[in-house]
């Protein structure tokens, strides 16, 4: 057999070709240039770069109209609308029946107490008068016989006690004939003014029908609802401010507080009395009530300056003396027709008037006096989007 050589596998090695190492010094140079490149903005950083940083930090300050606001002493005060009731207003009754014999005031007419303003006919029941007292006559005379009879022993003690009865029951018919004559005449329970008249003579009325009313309105009562937080501002004694419908005003007095509230309003009824001498004032009327409540500080502001919180609180937005926007929950004390009366601000503060929609808590802002700004709007949107812009760059 003849053997085959074997010849081993050779690698081709181009390292001693010329130019071999040339590709390789370019990739690198390449590389060095290009990382030089990116970094030399952080060692060497462009004027124009900086600049840019500045501004974009520090935009321009948005410009506001301010105000100065003291605090005055201002009075509080509960305010509530009634109606003008009389002090006293009930129906006149009959108190017997029969048929009306004599009619003396007109409907309107200012009465005085017990006065008389009607009569039943009397012939019947004067008739009956007559009867009842002769019978008491004669059972008089019958007891007076049979106590003498007694006396002598000649009648028993049953006559006597038998002839006492009698003369009880006749003094009891003369009392009711007496008290049935008095009932023909109506009279007025108390001195008022006669509201409304419903008889004439020769009608005929039964005994508890209505036959007119009458009313008093000296003093006039009006009653009002207190709601549960200002029940304890009013206490009984206050002094309270009316003004009528009809423009007349009078001072009146808190004569009654509920110490229960209405199941239904959980309000709390409250009575007050007004003078009313002369009846000039109508009972049934609305009236206005203005009871003081004590005194606070507070700031009058424009219902137009009001703000909202991002949670909804409402508030006014002021400038400190460092330009930074505060906010101050506040409290309306007392509304007026020309503005506001508000508690939470400090004693002595600059209001943002106009602008502040534009600025939150906490921004620093360019105040200017609120005569001297016109066209804030304007201005402002305009300082906003140069800002805006400006940072953007």
């Amino acid at each position: 057999m003849t053997e085959t050589p074997t010849n081993p596998r050779q690698t081709l090695e181009f390292e001693s070709d010329r130019g071999s190492n040339k590709s390789r010094w370019v990739a690198g140079g390449l590389a060095i240039a290009i990382i030089g490149w990116m970094g030399s903005g952080y060692i060497l950083p462009s004027e124009d770069t900086e600049e840019t940083a500045k501004t974009s930090v520090t935009p321009r300050a948005v410009t506001v109209a301010v105000r100065r606001s003291d605090a005055e002493v201002v009075e509080q005060v509960f305010v509530a609308e009634g109606q003008a009731l009389p002090d006293r207003d009930t129906m006149i009754r009959a108190e017997t029946s029969g048929q009306i014999g004599e009619v003396l005031v007109e409907m309107g007419a200012d009465l005085e107490a017990g006065q008389v303003i009607a009569r039943f006919g009397l012939a019947s029941r004067q008739a009956d008068l007559e009867r009842a007292e002769q019978e008491l006559g004669r059972a008089q005379r019958e007891f007076d016989n049979a106590t003498e009879l007694v006396k002598r022993g000649i009648a028993t003690v049953d006559r006597v006690a038998q002839a006492r009865a009698t003369l009880a029951a006749a003094q009891a018919s003369v009392s009711e004939a007496q008290e049935a004559i008095k009932n023909t005449e109506i009279r007025a329970p108390f001195a008022g003014r006669l509201e409304s008249l419903d008889i004439n003579i020769g009608e005929f009325v039964s005994m508890g029908a209505d036959v007119g009313r009458i009313v008093d309105n000296t003093p006039l009562t009006i009653s009002i609802q207190i709601p549960q937080q200002s029940l304890r501002d009013i206490k009984v004694g206050q002094a309270a401010q009316v003004a009528f419908i009809t423009d007349e005003t009078s001072t009146g007095e808190v004569q009654f507080v509920a110490t229960s509230a209405d199941a239904e309003t959980r309000t709390f009824m409250a009575k007050i009395t007004v003078p009313n001498t002369d009846g000039a004032i109508p009972a049934g009327i609305s009236a206005q009530l203005r009871i003081p409540t004590g005194e606070l500080t507070a700031h009058f502001v424009s219902p137009a300056i009001l703000s909202l919180d991002t949670d909804g609180t409402l508030g006014i937005k002021t400038v400190n003396p460092e330009n930074v926007v505060e906010f101050h929950k506040i409290d309306i004390v007392r509304a007026q027709t020309d503005g506001i009366w508000v508690s939470g601000l400090p004693e002595q503060t600059q209001i943002i008037t106009i602008g502040q929609g534009f600025v939150n808590s906490g921004e620093t802002v360019n105040p200017q006096a609120e005569q001297g700004v016109t066209k804030v709007s304007a201005q402002t949107d305009r300082s906003r989007e140069n800002a805006d812009t400006e940072a953007g760059q």
